[in-house]
């Protein structure tokens, strides 16, 4: 019941911004208190609490670009593994197949021998009876042609096993690569967690306060301006049964904290909450939100509806669902929770509808 009442309240929020800017008044944001000398400390950072919180800012977007290339590296990593174990079932069954297949020939081989070596074409010229020789004749036929079948299939059986394995090497040699590009980016994951935290462990409380702060008040002009611009013609449009699942699913994790990799039910990351989301609606999505971005079917923003994806910044790195009324619901960064916020509190990239 309190996410339900905190994504009641920030969605009236949102709503009044909306009117607020639809009837063109013009609102100052509210400036951070000025720092108190008793809470200045020496060694207090020499740049602008402004210039910081860029800085913060840049170091989880780079987390949150390598965060997509580990989420994509483990997807491919999974379906090379599933692919290595369908295929070493394969081969084994061709082995056998195989083997079943040199016994017969070799049946045939040992059975030769016993009648003395001779061939059957030499032994159906000795017989004086036509009946026996036309009866023969047949056998004779039938016989080859088994033994072309039986050489045919070998053959084949062969050509398949050697396919099979070239085939199976080939997806190790990728889920490798995969892993490879997995450590790299877990590493570069936590280098730039890391580096944000260090500068914001210099903060004094009060200058995190006013960081937040500023975080806010840029999030409310960007949303203030995105909303001033006309680009929603209509910000109450009805979701899909899909849509209104994906949706519900996605509400019901506020409060839950951005772990990056993660895809519930305890944490998620951004795009593990749109997968996680759609997923309970019954649609499977791909797992990042560059992935998201690439194949979804895309729509104009003007035409957004509850349950589409919003997805942020030149290199896709960013995504949310949107709830209607001009918000969204998303999994921010590390240190935070998912939460609602403003659709326009971010660089757009551009919007995709997995019902679509």
């Amino acid at each position: 019941m309190n996410r339900r009442r905190c994504a009641t309240a920030a969605i009236t929020l949102v709503c009044a911004l909306t009117v607020l800017a639809s009837t063109g008044q013009a609102f100052a944001a509210p400036e951070p208190p000025p720092p108190s000398r008793a809470g200045a400390a020496e060694d207090a950072p020499k740049k602008s609490l402004e210039e910081v919180r860029q800085e913060i800012e840049a170091l989880y977007r780079k987390a949150a670009s390598a965060t997509d290339a580990y989420n994509l590296a483990e997807e491919q990593a999974d379906k090379q593994s599933a692919e290595i174990v369908k295929l070493a079932r394969e081969i084994v069954k061709g082995q056998a197949r195989i083997d079943d297949l040199k016994n017969r020939a070799g049946a045939a081989a040992r059975a030769q021998y016993r009648d003395g070596g001779l061939p059957p074409e030499a032994r159906l010229v000795l017989t004086d009876d036509p009946q026996l020789f036309l009866d023969g004749a047949g056998r004779i036929q039938q016989g080859q042609k088994a033994t072309r079948d039986l050489l045919g299939e070998l053959t084949r059986t062969q050509a398949d096993l050697a396919a099979y394995t070239k085939d199976a090497s080939a997806q190790w040699r990728k889920l490798e690569a995969n892993r490879v590009k997995q450590a790299k980016a877990k590493k570069e994951i936590n280098s730039q967690i890391a580096a944000a935290k260090k500068i914001e462990d210099k903060l004094e409380k009060e200058q995190r306060e006013r960081l937040l702060q500023l975080e806010r008040n840029a999030e409310y002009k960007a949303q203030t301006a995105w909303l001033s611009s006309g680009v929603l013609k209509e910000i109450s449009r009805s979701a899909s049964p899909q849509g209104k699942k994906a949706v519900q699913f996605a509400t019901a994790q506020i409060g839950k904290p951005y772990v990056w990799g993660a895809e519930g039910p305890g944490s998620y990351d951004c795009s593990g909450l749109t997968s996680q989301a759609w997923s309970a609606a019954g649609k499977g999505i791909p797992r990042t939100s560059q992935e998201q971005w690439r194949l979804l079917p895309r729509i104009e923003i003007k035409d957004l509806r509850p349950g589409d994806l919003i997805i942020y910044h030149a290199d896709a790195s960013h995504v949310g669902m949107y709830i209607g009324d001009g918000a969204i619901v998303h999994a921010p960064r590390p240190g935070r929770n998912v939460t609602i916020t403003g659709a326009g509190s971010m660089a757009i990239l551009g919007v995709v509808r997995p019902d679509k």
